[in-house]
């Protein structure tokens, strides 16, 4: 659960007790079974896995509550945490050992979730991060939608799905490399030079952001 709503995944249990967790996220107008290969390498690890549909951030065959015109990056950095939550909490796994994974979007919300340090989580998989949504939201570029970012309408389209005021509001003043860079634990980031949505340059500056030594 995520307040009122239900998150609704799959779960992949290899034999044995005191498993290590990981969870992996789909990318946006994505849904878990997107990433459910993923899901079966880490099992085959001896990973506790998790896939889910965020709730609101699937175009078709979405199994979780929400509206599309209700999500946004930040919505779903909290329904990522419910689902740490309910995966720590059961009796098979090891709550302190934490993997967690994100494709596109997804990848944003787990470098975010991680930066907050709320959990033991030990190695951060990012794949294509779409840490270019901040900017995106700020041109009124956002993949297929077009939008003021001045007067940012109440719903605007993005190809197939519906987004509300609320999904380019929750970013438009975000700096993702601040706010991903207090993460001092394994990253990996994995990300295509000919990206044609994601420019590599996003992920070569968190890579930079990482790299800073605190102060």
């Amino acid at each position: 659960k995520r307040n009122e709503l239900t998150i609704r995944g799959t779960e992949y249990r290899p034999e044995g007790e005191n498993l290590p967790i990981a969870i992996v996220c789909h990318g946006f107008m994505a849904f878990q079974d997107t990433v459910k290969q993923y899901a079966q390498v880490f099992a085959s690890l001896g990973y506790l896995t998790y896939t889910f549909d965020f709730c609101g951030g699937c175009v078709i065959k979405g199994k979780s509550d929400g509206k599309t015109t209700e999500m946004s990056v930040l919505t779903e950095v909290e329904d990522l945490e419910s689902v740490i939550e309910y995966a720590r909490s059961r009796k098979y796994a090891n709550p302190m050992q934490l993997v967690i994974m994100g494709c596109s979007q997804g990848g944003f919300v787990s470098a975010l979730v991680a930066a907050k340090e709320k959990y033991p989580i030990s190695k951060l998989v990012l794949f294509y991060p779409a840490f270019c949504i901040p900017d995106d939201a700020r041109s009124g570029k956002m993949m297929f939608a077009r939008f003021d970012p001045t007067n940012i309408p109440d719903v605007f389209h993005c190809g197939p799905m519906k987004l509300g005021k609320k999904y380019a509001e929750d970013v438009i003043k975000m700096d993702p490399f601040q706010e991903i860079k207090s993460y001092r634990k394994d990253v990996l980031i994995v990300h295509g030079k000919k990206d044609g949505i994601v420019n590599i340059r996003y992920s070569e500056q968190a890579y930079t952001a990482y790299k800073e030594i605190p102060n």
